[in-house]
């Protein structure tokens, strides 16, 4: 296998690298994770399994999404391939340091820059990608209320009644979040997707954003989601206001966006997050 992905990038870079050493690195919960190191070049490679492939494969259309958008930086793409029984990703290795409130800073100002650009008139993407392995269908529509509550909201609720568990009649709740946005049509933005605290890293004060979900929407979106699981330290959030300020019916929204993130956590992990989902639905719509 490892002999497979070295030739896989001797290919792309047109290069005479060889893997002299590699280390599992800890931190993902879908993919494992490794660096390769040979030849004074060392390398990025998530592995999965060898139907895992379009993952990666949508993966970096969002990573090129993203690099082409010119504010916020990203691992460079190497290759992506599959070998007898595996799929893989090879990225750009970036010696990732400590953060800092600069960092933070420079992260919010980066990401109110890629919100602010507002080139598409429609939600949705190119393609279709995935949040973590969940697939995630991004047709394009011009009516924020109808994209997030049938191809985000009402899209996981299916997948979890698919799996056995109900959270109530879809059709309602869909129409319910319809109506929650009915009245609200935000200018889309090419969003991270699945913007958390583990798909940051710093190399001294430069951030960079990894695994990506992209999709054009509400940038409340992308700003939702750092609140769900630990807050970013609050230098990030006011720099961001600074520069790109959140209209005030943003705490109005907030939870019904994160709940999409909640849906998707019980699809994968189920446990707590079904009870969490299930009280967030209570909450949001009885």
């Amino acid at each position: 296998m490892w002999q497979a992905i070295a030739e896989h990038i001797n290919s792309e870079l047109d290069s005479d690298f060889e893997i002299e050493s590699k280390a599992q690195l800890t931190g993902g919960s879908i993919n494992l994770a490794w660096r390769v190191s040979g030849k004074g070049q060392q390398f990025f490679v998530k592995l999965n399994q060898r139907e895992q492939a379009e993952q990666f494969e949508t993966e970096v259309l969002s990573l090129h999404a993203l690099q082409q958008a010119h504010c916020i930086r990203v691992p460079k793409v190497i290759c992506a391939g599959q070998t007898i029984d595996k799929a893989f990703l090879v990225l750009e290795y970036m010696p990732f340091s400590g953060e800092t409130v600069q960092g933070w800073q420079h992260l919010a100002q980066q990401l109110a820059l890629l919100h602010k650009q507002h080139d598409q008139a429609m939600y949705g993407f190119d393609w279709d990608n995935s949040l973590g392995t969940t697939p995630q269908p991004n047709k394009w529509q011009a009516n924020w209320s109808s994209f997030f509550s049938e191809q985000r909201l009402g899209w996981q609720l299916q997948l979890l009644l698919e799996q056995g568990f109900g959270f109530g009649k879809i059709d309602y709740l869909v129409e319910q979040c319809r109506q929650r946005l009915q009245h609200y049509q935000p200018p889309p933005s090419l969003l991270h997707g699945d913007l958390w605290r583990g798909n940051i890293g710093f190399v001294s004060d430069s951030p960079a954003v990894f695994d990506p979900a992209c999709y054009y929407g509400d940038r409340e979106a992308d700003l939702a989601y750092t609140t769900l699981f630990g807050r970013f330290p609050e230098h990030f959030y006011k720099a961001y206001q600074e520069l790109y300020p959140l209209d005030k019916a943003y705490t109005e929204r907030k939870d019904l966006y994160n709940l999409y993130h909640v849906l998707n956590h019980a699809y994968l992990f189920r446990g707590a997050y079904l009870v969490q989902a299930q009280e967030m639905i209570k909450q949001l719509f009885s």
